[in-house]
């Protein structure tokens, strides 16, 4: 599937979801967001989020230190 992934166009195979998504970046449970199309997912409610062909993702990951 082709997505929009901050900014850069990438083909990745094998994801119908959001939370498919985040497994396939090995993205962690806590100290990172995924925002699609301009919302904010919910942890909770990603599993449930479907993806589609040239969707536009946000992905952060939360960064500590001093």
């Amino acid at each position: 599937m082709r997505l929009h992934l901050n900014g850069e166009t990438r083909e990745i195979p094998d994801v119908a979801t959001v939370a498919d998504l985040a497994a396939r970046l090995e993205l962690p449970a806590f100290g990172s967001a995924v925002e699609l199309n301009g919302e904010v997912i919910r942890r909770r409610d990603q599993a449930a989020t479907p993806l589609k062909e040239g969707d536009r993702l946000e992905v952060v990951r939360l960064v500590g230190g001093g």
